[in-house]
């Protein structure tokens, strides 16, 4: 006997690790009454036993046994978001893209206009852990830039750059070549690296995230994902405090 049905689970925690969603985006669906337990609606806090049933806006949300990590290597013009339209507009989507027969859930964001790495997977608490700031994840881009590169530029950037009114966390920066560098992150602003480059009033003309924390992009061809290794697992879950 298990430990969901001696004393159950709370629903938010069921919902995450359905791979629905992370438990603070679990808590906004109970709270606006989304979420239904045996055709009740369900309340923060309760604990859902093995017999019962949850469903989100009258979808069935079904619990999977098998744990799915997926990379992907994202293209430039699709959206890492499970909704079809935008602002009323249709939008392409990382799910539609990939066409996993399983359902996944695309952890954190990478914006439309950029490419590269991209992970998936149905482990809500997974999810939740990776995109944790306080465990300053690295994330790792490879940037081409309008104007050639300075020291000034790379300083600045590397000490931290004023935008959505806060400070970026010091970081790794590399250049290449007089138009492009590498930049390791550890934080997950929104459009981050072209905010901290406009600052310094250069503009993004190419930009590829090659790494999430130990996993990498590693010639995944564009458009195609893959499973992640066991080894690769194994490392992620460490990494992630997640044992």
């Amino acid at each position: 006997m298990d430990d969901r049905e001696k004393h159950g689970i709370r629903l938010n925690k069921y919902i995450s690790e359905a791979g629905v969603c992370s438990r603070r985006e679990a808590d906004c669906l109970i709270l606006e009454g989304k979420i239904t337990v045996d055709g009740a609606i369900g309340i923060q806090g309760q604990k859902i036993l093995e017999h019962q049933e949850v469903f989100l806006e009258g979808k069935k949300i079904i619990m999977e046994e098998e744990g799915i990590i997926l990379a992907c290597n994202k293209p430039a013009g699709i959206v890492c978001t499970t909704a079809t339209e935008e602002n009323g507009k249709k939008v392409a989507n990382i799910i539609d893209l990939i066409q996993y027969p399983k359902r996944v859930y695309p952890v954190g964001r990478l914006d439309k206009d950029s490419q590269g790495l991209i992970l998936l997977t149905n482990q809500g608490e997974l999810m939740e852990r990776i995109l944790r700031s306080r465990y300053d994840h690295e994330k790792e881009y490879f940037v081409e830039v309008n104007k050639k590169i300075t020291n000034v530029f790379t300083e600045g950037m590397r000490s931290g750059v004023p935008i959505l009114n806060t400070m970026t966390k010091p970081c790794m920066i590399k250049k290449v070549d007089d138009y492009h560098f590498r930049i390791i992150l550890t934080q997950g602003l929104n459009r981050q690296i072209r905010r901290m480059c406009e600052y310094f009033n250069y503009k993004v003309r190419y930009l590829r995230r090659d790494r999430i924390m130990n996993i990498c992009l590693d010639g995944l061809k564009e458009g195609m994902y893959r499973k992640l290794t066991a080894e690769e697992v194994k490392e992620l879950k460490k990494q992630a405090h997640w044992e």
